[in-house]
């Protein structure tokens, strides 16, 4: 290996490293990464292939003996440990409001969320007075488009109510249907529950909630929704639960039950971004990432969103974003590994042909 094969190599090795360091950094909520940094139920095991567990009618599982083993004389299984969720500290509900504005878009929804800080802000003050309080029902739903900032805002919801001492911890536990509905008779509620004690004193959000609602005759959607139900009764004053998804059928499901039509009243619409607020999505992530645009840039970026976001539901509004800004980075990076010599400011720099070859445009 001569010199220049040495150089060449190690200037791919640096840009792979500052690659994979800028999409790490970018798992923010803008681009849909519900699982960074949220609570996830672990499914429990399932029974025997007989459907219902050993030894039950009921779905319900057997007693343990005293001495540690199992009807059938097999070693027990070890207690699943309870997790401990330790609470977010509390924060200074300016820098909250500070935080809400700077999001992108969503009109709609920010005004809202500033009347529920609102109300909550005045239910607190009453109760700190020692003055009567009216239920104050926290519970949401949320629909739109993927990409439009839900779980975001669930999030967002979790730290304000956490800090306004509308709740106790205010983590956030997202889950789906698979999170919650078991194959078996008498494990669904097991499972919904082992969740909702992981929520307690945070937010329950359930994304693409209307999946719980089985049309099969064996289909188990409807002990989980029983399930929920329950516990926001029983836990009202530390259990905020959001359900989320596509608007039609939100409110379909919603609207398929008295329970669920009772405890959820207040729906909040997230609108599609349009390109503008979506190439300043763009721009934001870039600023985060330490990427500068070469003059032109911004422009065939513009037309890239425009292009890709014919239907904003399979483009997915942030989340397709990502999509392009992750291709435009691949396309640098291939620039980049054909130069001789790589300066910190080429490392910087989207050009034009990053953006044309992106969207097929060069060979």
């Amino acid at each position: 290996m001569d010199k220049k094969d040495e150089i060449i190599l190690q200037q791919l090795e640096v840009i792979r490293t500052m690659t994979e360091r800028n999409l790490r950094s970018m798992g923010d909520d803008f681009w849909g990464t519900p699982f960074e940094g949220v609570l996830s139920p672990k499914s429990p095991s399932a029974p025997p292939s007989g459907g219902k567990p050993v030894g039950s009618a009921d779905g319900k599982m057997p007693a343990q003996p005293s001495d540690g083993k199992t009807a059938g004389g097999q070693p027990a299984a070890k207690a699943e440990k309870t997790e401990v969720v330790e609470p977010l500290p509390k924060e200074d509900m300016k820098d909250l409001q500070a935080e809400l504005d700077s999001y992108i878009g969503l009109a709609t929804v920010k005004e809202e969320v500033r009347n529920l800080i609102n109300m909550a802000s005045v239910y607190k003050l009453r109760r700190q007075h020692d003055l009567p309080t009216t239920d104050m029902s926290l519970h949401m739903v949320f629909t739109g488009n993927p990409g439009t900032g839900k779980t975001m805002m669930a999030r967002m919801m979790a730290r304000i109510y956490r800090s306004l001492d509308i709740l106790s911890k205010g983590q956030l536990v997202e889950v789906d249907r698979s999170g919650l509905v078991a194959g078996y008779v008498g494990q669904t509620a097991i499972k919904t529950q082992k969740v909702i004690q992981k929520a307690l004193g945070g937010v329950l959000f359930i994304d693409e909630a209307y999946a719980l609602n089985g049309k099969s005759e064996n289909d188990f959607g409807q002990e989980a929704i029983d399930t929920i139900l329950k516990a926001m009764e029983d836990h009202r004053d530390d259990l905020v639960v959001i359900v989320a998804g596509y608007t039609d059928l939100m409110d379909r499901f919603i609207h398929s039950n008295p329970g669920l039509e009772s405890r959820f009243n207040r729906f909040l619409l997230f609108e599609d971004y349009t390109p503008d607020e979506m190439l300043d999505i763009f721009k934001m992530q870039c600023k985060k990432g330490c990427y500068q645009l070469s003059d032109g840039v911004e422009e065939l970026v513009r037309d890239y969103i425009t292009e890709e976001n014919g239907d904003p539901e399979t483009f997915g509004n942030a989340r397709g974003v990502r999509n392009i800004f992750e291709h435009i980075l691949v396309a640098q990076n291939n620039r980049l590994a054909a130069m001789e010599t790589v300066t910190k400011e080429d490392l910087m720099t989207l050009t034009q042909d990053d953006v044309l070859h992106a969207r097929g445009k060069l060979d």
